[in-house]
This record gives structure tokens, C-alpha cells and sequence, in this order.
């Protein structure tokens, strides 16, 4: 239990609701999806955003988390890195991981196939979103509600 003084926290740790960026080190592992997405969502609503800014954000975090989980290798300690920003109503979440063999790129449009649509799905709900590289990590991040001060890439 907090003091009214003290904020919520989720079950990472990280207050709920409070200061402009929120980071996770999420273990690698598909089950550590829902937990992350929840604890985005909850932190989100805490702020009083808008809910289809919410419902696109949380749609977005689970695909990045899944594509990194599917498509590329974990950090040097286990770990994803999900980091989320809000600035007004505008969201801009991250996913990091260790890199891939591939760089992402939505796949093209097909009718038959049960995968490769997550990042066609974030394409159409993000305002923006791209990939980044730095020191053996590469980060894919996405704007919702708006657009980042990023550039796309």
C-alpha cells in the first residue's frame, strides 16, 4: 500500500502515471509481452490519455515486443528494453533488443499468411515509427496520437 503522496507502482517497479519517460528491462521470453503491455496501458490511462491513443499503444508495444522476440537476439543482460515517452498526447514507445539478422521492413501484403503483419499493423496506427542502430542494439520505435520530434526512417 502507498501513501496518497506516493505513486502506484506497476509490477516492474516504476511508478504509475508519473514523469514524462518510463523505461522496462522486460526478460526475454513471449509471456513477458502481456505483463509489459499491461503496465503501459495502465500507465497510460493513469495519465488520462485519450483512449484510442491508449488502444493503438498498446497494440503497438505487443507487436514490437513479438517481432523483436521472434525476428532478433536479446541484449547482453537477457533483456528487452521497452521505453515509452509522453509529450502532450502524443506517445512514442521503443523496443530494443540485441539486433537481427535482418533489418525490419513490413513485409508485403499477403493474403494466405498466419504471420509478418506486425509491422504493417504498426505502420497503419502509428503517426510514425522507424528502425535505429547503435553499439550492437537496434531499436524500433513508433509515435502514436501525433507526431515525435524523431524523423522517421
Amino acid at each position: 500500500m502507498t501513501s496518497k503522496d506516493e505513486p502506484a507502482l506497476d509490477e516492474f517497479g516504476g511508478p504509475i502515471g508519473h514523469g514524462q519517460v518510463r523505461t522496462i528491462r522486460a526478460p526475454w521470453g513471449a509471456s513477458t509481452v502481456t505483463r509489459v503491455r499491461k503496465a503501459v496501458v495502465a500507465d497510460l490511462r493513469a495519465r488520462g490519455l485519450d483512449e484510442q491513443t491508449v488502444d493503438e499503444t498498446e497494440i503497438v508495444v505487443s507487436e514490437l515486443m513479438t517481432n523483436a522476440i521472434r525476428h532478433a537476439r536479446p541484449l547482453a543482460d537477457g533483456c528487452l528494453r521497452v521505453r515509452w515517452k509522453v509529450r502532450g498526447e502524443v506517445v512514442e514507445v521503443e523496443v530494443t533488443d540485441g539486433g537481427g539478422d535482418t533489418v525490419p521492413v513490413p513485409a508485403p501484403a499477403a493474403v494466405w499468411v498466419s504471420s509478418g503483419r506486425g509491422l504493417r499493423i504498426i505502420r497503419s496506427l502509428a503517426h510514425e515509427w522507424g528502425v535505429g542502430e547503435d553499439k550492437g542494439a537496434q531499436t524500433v520505435w513508433a509515435a502514436m496520437g501525433g507526431p515525435s520530434r524523431r524523423r522517421a526512417t
